[in-house]
């Protein structure tokens, strides 16, 4: 065993990740009595017709949706939100456990949310106290708590800036000039080796990929009850593409449950970290 503990990050997405589906599907699109389907199609449409970005559509088209029922979106509004995710099996345990597996073989682990979803929604969730940095797309507020206007969309090319902002140990989104600083590789907190991204599709194709050129892991997961559909492969054929294309590494269910494909994976690259640390002190 080495002489100090050894830190590692695990970078997780959100939607489709730790929870199905997209998160405003949960109860914001329901509590608006609108179809989800309609309100995709319609922000997908606003992009295309003013070539914008598509979480900044969606970002704007949730306040609007909101506002023409006169329902407030407020800062706590989001939080009340999170508390009604419904997560994969065995997330509600996972972060314990994988945190005490971890510390049983001297690694420190910090977890880290980077998505496209909403960072007040993410921060209600029962699962918010596990994270070092949720980095998602957000809102500014106004005095009395009302969201005004999008803070920022983080959109599938951006996720990879802030794999760096945790390999530079950067806690925040704002910081440009300490992003763009040139640190000795040495010296950065937690090297890209130390590093596991886990998403669950082609929107997570850039992390994946960077992450990989860097040295880390990536992990495609895939919600194993949905099928194929006609015009749409199944998220397993999806996450073999990804494989195929050499995009991840390995791809497991969506299930953090104890014994399980990916908790059994995670475990296995945590002793493979270790081992590296260790030979390491004979170079």
């Amino acid at each position: 065993m080495t002489k100090r503990s050894i830190k590692i990050a695990i970078a997780y997405d959100f939607d489709g990740t730790l929870a199905p589906g997209n998160m405003q599907e949960h109860s914001f699109i329901p509590k608006l009595g609108i179809d989800k389907s309609a309100f995709w199609e319609e922000a997908n449409k606003l992009a295309r017709d003013n070539d914008a970005d598509e979480i900044l559509t969606y970002m704007q088209l949730m306040l609007k949706k909101a506002g023409e029922k006169n329902i407030s979106v407020t800062h706590k509004a989001f939080m009340d939100h999170g508390k009604e995710i419904q997560f994969f099996k065995g997330v509600d345990t996972f972060f314990n456990r994988i945190n005490a597996f971890a510390n049983s073989i001297g690694i420190v682990v910090d977890h880290h949310i980077i998505s496209s979803g909403v960072r007040d929604i993410i921060k209600g969730t029962t699962i918010a106290k596990y994270f070092k940095n949720v980095f998602a797309s957000g809102y500014i507020f106004d005095v009395n708590g009302v969201a005004v206007w999008p803070a920022l969309a983080i959109n599938y090319t951006t996720k990879t800036q802030y794999l760096f902002r945790i390999n530079k140990g950067i806690n925040n989104s704002y910081d440009n000039t300490a992003i763009n600083k040139f640190v000795e590789y040495e010296k950065r907190p937690v090297p890209f080796s130390n590093m596991i991204y886990i998403g669950d599709g082609e929107t997570d194709v850039p992390a994946m990929k960077m992450i990989k050129y860097q040295g880390g892991t990536a992990i495609a997961v895939y919600n194993s009850s949905k099928r194929k559909k006609k015009d749409k492969p199944s998220p397993k054929q999806i996450c073999e593409k990804l494989i195929e294309d050499n995009r991840a590494d390995f791809i497991a269910p969506a299930d953090y449950t104890s014994g399980s494909k990916l908790d059994a994976l995670l475990k296995n690259l945590m002793r493979k970290i270790v081992e590296e640390e260790n030979l390491k002190l004979f170079m």
